[in-house]
């Protein structure tokens, strides 16, 4: 992707890719496997520096993943 905004603070390169990254929160969420923190990752195309940032999750959301885990 490319984005006019965005510039890789190690290399300056101008293209990245975006993912995302689900992990557990606290004991209750580890003990039953709930995944309730969200993160975006954006990713220099060029060196591989990646920045994660946390991004809201909906009720919904991790009542799915409570049952399909």
């Amino acid at each position: 992707m490319q984005h006019p905004n965005y510039k890789c603070p190690k290399c300056n390169n101008r293209t990245y890719t975006v993912g995302q990254l689900r992990a557990t929160g606290g004991t209750f969420s580890k003990i039953f496997d709930i995944q309730n923190q969200k993160y975006t990752s954006v990713t220099c195309d060029r060196c591989s520096y990646t920045e994660f940032y946390k991004t809201k999750t909906s009720a919904i959301s991790n009542v799915f993943d409570f049952f399909t885990n």
